[in-house]
């Protein structure tokens, strides 16, 4: 019988390595019926499935195979490398250690182990093991690579590029070092560099996309959009299916305002979001008006890029004599959000709230960043800590509510969030729409920016605010002096339209009323923010054939102070806002100048801020619901002058006496926000939306 099975085995593993597999597959299922411990077929048979790629059979068998013979490493490895090709990297992690226990010398395993660690999210555990292997093999230039990048996960950014330094110079045509030198010099704001060494990685391997890509990430940020461009097409000739980079390119053409094929482009990258491919989810706010669509592309990007990871925070209840409240930002800077958000900070309730700022960005000795120092009760610095550390500090703080106020904005540290850090995690400010991602529970909104029928398309709970959900700061510093119209450039007579929006959100349909309005008030202009030399060359291309004379575009430079950028916005008639994405903290700039703002409610979160605003402000005539509406009513304004003065002593009366500008009262309401999500946790019940009661209310 022995002699039998041995025959059926060597006829099955003749069969395996002819390729006749389901042939090979049938013998060996019948030898493991008669004979379950068979450790060399069990063993075959997993190989077998990996080569169908049937990972989790493979698994199976090969935790068969140990537990038949603890001490094959052959099969502890291999259950190792199913494990991970499975994406279950606690588990690979935890074979590759059992390899390790049985061969301490396995090179692969180790290599390997360290790598389950990183995409664990245990980079330091990775690096551990990677000085265990150079400590082995001293001049693998592989080893340094690895254990760069475990340290730049780490947050320790200079010592991995002193390891990819050390690689090139064990390998010096290593392509993927000199990429990942670039990637490090980037993160460290050494942008020339960085771009150097991406072109020597191009110059070692042309077909290296990733550094085509990143090269046009880097010259995205130094606003150097034409060169980005190009850049991206390298990278997309190579991966045409690239859709993320597809919509990286996207957004750098807009911020170009050149919109030469622009409706095949935004429809191919529709198309791949519709398909469940990854697209950034900020490019699509203004790519579609579909709240559905930023649901689609928002649940991949997080599912892709900041997976849910194991929870630090476990379900416990925490009694604490305040609320204990985080807010988590890159953006404690000069940023819009800080210029929104300060005098938020300035009138929380310490009596009821313990605030905290956790602070990921650029360090500032100066201007805002000061005021916003003072303005917490801990201000924690964490630059150069890695994601899992800051997530270790807040889940040892014992934070009761942690808030991001990033989102998807560059360099977000949403995995922070991922690691559940905190009972209650929120989305508010930095990200206009849902996060796509469970382990936030909550999306701070208000009725206009999420109206009840929207709700299906948030994975988190609304959390609804009665007025705006945007703060203001009714301390904002605006110049005493207000320039000249003609030291500003613009005409000393003659309906000035405004449209200081950023170049990207500006498209030909907005244009195209622009110039029709331009065209039918005589002696007006359209005021812009000068952004970039291209963008200012292209909209003046584009007002000349749309028959409007070029110099009837004024393009306003960067003021040195944002008080001095306000102040001239008094010389402004009308706010012309944009859609599918509004004007978010422009709008609240202008409105507190004293500048109505004429909007179009679109259909998406962030279509609607305008909308939310005005009607906080007390402007609700503002606020129209079709382009042809926005047209005419900005027609109207211009040419009625006692309407277009009326609505500016309307705005001028209802800035001191509406909510929008009501810092104390707004602060409240957010108080009551917190405080509602806090006690349905004590209480233990699920997340749940619900609305903050109005001040007329409450009464």
């Amino acid at each position: 019988m022995a002699a039998d099975r041995m025959n059926d085995l060597q006829a099955a593993l003749s069969l395996h390595r002819a390729g006749r597999l389901p042939e090979a597959l049938r013998i060996y299922k019948r030898i493991l019926k008669k004979s379950p411990d068979n450790v060399g077929c069990v063993y075959s048979l997993a190989m077998l499935y990996v080569q169908q790629g049937d990972y989790a059979a493979a698994a199976d068998m090969f935790r068969r195979a140990t537990r038949i013979k603890p001490d094959l490493v052959d099969a502890h490895y291999n259950l190792a490398v199913a494990l991970g090709m499975l994406g279950n990297y606690n588990d690979a992690a935890l074979a590759y250690d059992k390899v390790l226990k049985l061969d301490p010398r396995h090179a692969n395993a180790r290599n390997n182990y360290a790598t389950a660690l990183l995409h664990a999210g245990r980079p330091a555990d990775a690096v551990r093991q990677y000085d265990e292997l150079i400590a082995q093999a001293p001049a693998s230039a592989d080893a340094y690579i690895n254990r760069g990048t475990a340290r730049q996960a780490l947050k320790r950014v200079e010592e991995a590029l002193a390891d990819y330094e050390r690689a090139i110079a064990l390998k010096p045509n290593f392509a993927e070092a000199h990429l990942n030198r670039a990637n490090a010099l980037a993160e460290l704001r050494r942008s020339d560099e960085a771009l150097a060494s991406y072109q020597k990685a191009l110059a070692l391997q042309p077909d290296f996309a990733d550094a085509y890509n990143n090269m046009g990430n880097i010259l995205s940020n130094l606003g150097r959009y034409e060169e980005a461009v190009t850049a991206y097409d390298q990278g997309l000739a190579l991966q045409p299916e690239d859709s993320e980079a597809r919509s990286m390119r996207y957004s750098a053409k807009m911020q170009l305002c050149d919109w030469s094929n622009v409706e095949q482009e935004r429809d191919r990258l529709l198309v791949a979001i519709e398909r469940g491919l990854i697209a950034n989810p900020f490019v699509a706010l203004a790519l579609s008006p579909s709240v559905e669509d930023h649901l689609r592309c928002a649940r991949k990007f997080s599912q892709v890029r900041f997976p849910a990871a194991e929870p630090l925070w476990r379900g416990e209840i925490y009694r604490h004599d305040r609320i204990r409240l985080a807010y988590v930002s890159g953006d404690f800077r000069e940023h819009p959000i800080a210029y929104l958000t300060a005098a938020m900070y300035e009138h929380h309730d310490r009596s009821r709230f313990e605030v905290t700022a956790v602070s990921f960005g650029p360090e500032q000795e100066r201007g805002i960043r000061q005021r916003l120092q003072g303005a917490f009760e801990h201000f924690i610095d964490v630059r150069t800590k890695s994601d899992q550390e800051i997530a270790a500090l807040l889940r040892e703080r014992e934070i009761d509510i942690a808030v991001d106020l990033v989102g998807f904005l560059e360099n977000a540290r949403t995995n922070v969030f991922a690691s559940r850090v905190a009972p209650i995690q929120v989305n508010y400010i930095g990200f206009p729409g849902t996060l796509g991602a469970d382990y936030f529970d909550y999306v701070i909104a208000d009725p206009t920016v999420v109206p009840p029928e929207h709700v299906a398309f948030y994975t988190e709970k609304v959390a609804w605010l009665p007025d705006a959900y945007l703060p203001t700061d009714a301390t904002r510093a605006v110049a005493e002096v207000t320039p000249t119209r003609n030291e500003l450039g613009l005409p000393e007579r003659g309906f000035v339209f405004c449209a200081f929006n950023l170049s990207y959100k500006i498209n030909a349909a907005m244009f195209e009323v622009w110039m029709r309005l331009l065209r039918e008030v005589e002696g007006s202009v359209l005021w812009l923010r000068e952004y970039n030399p291209v963008a200012t060359r292209n909209l003046r291309a584009e007002a000349e054939r749309r028959g409007v004379g070029p110099e009837r575009l004024i393009f306003a430079p960067r003021a040195p102070l944002a008080a001095d950028h306000l102040a001239r916005q008094r010389q402004a008639d009308l706010f012309l806002d944009t859609l599918p994405y509004n004007a978010h903290t422009t709008a609240t700039e202008a409105l507190w100048v004293g500048l109505p703002v004429l909007t179009w409610l679109g259909t998406s979160f962030a279509g609607r801020v305008a909308g939310s605003l005005n009607r906080a402000v007390g402007m609700p005539e503002l606020v129209t619901t079709s382009l042809a509406e926005y047209e005419a009513l900005a027609l109207k304004i211009a040419k009625d002058p006692a309407l277009c003065a009326e609505l500016k002593r309307k705005l001028a009366r209802n800035r001191q006496s509406h909510p929008l500008f009501d810092t104390a009262r707004f602060t409240r309401h957010i108080e009551t926000a917190y405080a509602t999500m806090w006690q349905a946790y004590q209480d233990g019940r699920p997340p749940a939306g619900f609305s903050v009661p109005s001040e007329a209310q409450r009464r």
